[in-house]
């Protein structure tokens, strides 16, 4: 096969995002903090696989960041995001806080240096309070193509829609690239997937007021799968009902019962007192595209099967 047919191929098959099979909720990417590093040149497969940093400085930023610490690349969309700024933009994020700080660095070194144990501590970077929410959109192609071919797109046209500058940015993998578009929203550490302009336009709007955007939710990344998917779906039953939800009107999420490996209890507590047990279930989805060039495959999911309000 000739390289022009084995492209024409590629651009014939099936995107792995266009199969879509499972339900969202409940495969949130899952981090307790998160590190935002502007980074306009080259992103390699895994950026901390020693070819976008290099190999040393690489293991030692990996080492520093420990486990539940997310790190992403960030970049504006368009030409723009393609010049290399004099001092990098950082942010030290905190979702259980939906709290954010925003510093400046000379280069990804000074990431060694940052103290990555709670706010306020990195006030010699100049680190201060970010009030504005990052809607970080994945085009990280050399992940996933389908990253750049429906990322990109996606996060050009928010950004130009936003009336803040500072609020969209494309970033690297994000996880679950067979959702793209796939979608970050932080302070307060949600996943999206599969999102168009109009539900794109809508959650930055939302996410300007702290409102809870519901549609395309996939979960909040501070809790398990299970407990992820209970949460959305208390959120969804809220604002069916005329309910005006913040994010962080929704405190807590976690499990109270594991009936058995398949089945769990979870529990959701609002912020003004109320608590609802979830019944979810652990079913399997023939046919998922877990990656471009993937042959499908046989994956599980979590799907809500009860609920009640708890006394």
């Amino acid at each position: 096969m000739t390289e022009s047919q084995k492209t024409a191929s590629q651009s014939q098959a099936p995107r792995c995002s266009d199969v879509q099979v499972e339900p969202m909720p409940g495969t949130a990417k899952r981090d307790r903090m998160y590190v935002i590093f502007e980074w306009p040149a080259g992103w390699s497969h895994d950026v901390l696989d020693g070819d976008t940093f290099g190999v040393q400085l690489s293991a030692q930023i990996k080492a520093h960041l420990g486990s539940g610490v997310g790190f992403q690349l960030i970049r504006k969309p368009g030409r723009a995001g393609h010049q290399m700024p004099q001092r990098h933009r950082a942010y030290l994020v905190y979702p259980e806080q939906a709290y954010a700080e925003l510093l400046y660095l000379d280069g990804p070194e000074d990431i060694l240096q940052l103290d990555l144990t709670g706010p306020g501590n990195n006030q010699q970077f100049g680190a201060r309070p970010s009030h504005d929410p990052l809607v970080l959109v994945c085009t990280h192609a050399k992940r996933d193509v389908c990253c750049a071919v429906k990322g990109r797109p996606l996060a050009a046209h928010l950004d130009q829609q936003s009336p803040n500058p500072d609020v969209v940015w494309e970033t690297s993998h994000t996880k679950g690239h067979r959702f793209a578009p796939a979608m970050l929203l932080l302070p307060w550490g949600y996943s999206f997937g599969r999102m168009n302009e109009h539900a794109g336009e809508q959650l930055v709007a939302s996410a300007l007021e702290g409102k809870y955007f519901h549609p395309a939710n996939r979960g909040r990344g501070l809790y398990d799968e299970p407990s992820q998917a209970a949460e959305v779906a208390v959120a969804g039953q809220l604002i069916g009902a005329g309910e005006t939800l913040y994010y962080q009107d929704l405190v807590s999420a976690q499990q109270v019962e594991t009936l058995d490996d398949d089945a769990a209890v979870v529990e959701v507590c609002h912020r003004d007192g109320r608590a609802w047990h979830v019944t979810l279930a652990q079913e399997l989805f023939d046919g998922v595209v877990a990656s471009c060039g993937k042959n499908p495959a046989t994956k599980p999911g979590w799907v809500v099967t009860g609920m009640t309000m708890s006394s």
